[in-house]
């Protein structure tokens, strides 16, 4: 089965600045506004039979439904790990989680603040701050993967949660 995993950041005035695509074996893909379209997205999502999340269903997938005016969800079905998270007493957000299950993160210490604060500056010239944003977005996706699989939802567990 393909799985995809999927993130997004947003700007200050809540619009997608990028919507990152991690698939095992086939890297990630990093779609960066204003290349964000319907097309782009449901082309790197193409061949997907399940697609992982983290809040998704409360955040990316409506704020892609939002602008973009796609269920993405009736296209891939949807499975978000917080809900698997929180059947195992993990509370909180993904890097919380990620310290708890011992998932490593070079951008530690960046969050959905600093993203916001990232891309504006970008917006300014800042080349290198957009350089950290795609590494914490891909981290993000990429660490998707770790999430499900030391919940064992990609298969047997790993990890002993108490």
């Amino acid at each position: 089965m393909t799985f995809a995993y999927l993130d997004i950041e947003t700007s200050w005035e809540k619009t997608i600045t990028i919507i990152g695509i991690y698939r095992s074996g086939e890297g990630t893909t990093q779609l960066i506004a204003p290349e964000i379209s319907r097309e782009n997205l449901l082309q790197a999502l193409e061949g997907a039979e399940r697609l992982f999340t983290y809040n998704g269903s409360g955040f990316d997938l409506p704020v892609i439904r939002q602008w973009l005016g796609i269920d993405l969800a009736s296209h891939v079905p949807h499975r978000d790990l917080m809900h698997d998270c929180r059947k195992h007493k993990l509370k909180g957000g993904l890097k919380g989680v990620e310290r708890t299950l011992g998932i490593h993160r070079d951008t530690e210490g960046v969050d959905g603040l600093q993203a916001m604060r990232l891309w504006a500056a970008y917006q300014t010239g800042d080349r290198e701050a957009l350089e950290l944003l795609l590494l914490y977005n891909k981290e993000d996706c990429v660490n998707l993967e770790a999430v499900a699989s030391k919940l064992g939802v990609l298969g047997p567990s790993t990890v002993q949660i108490s």
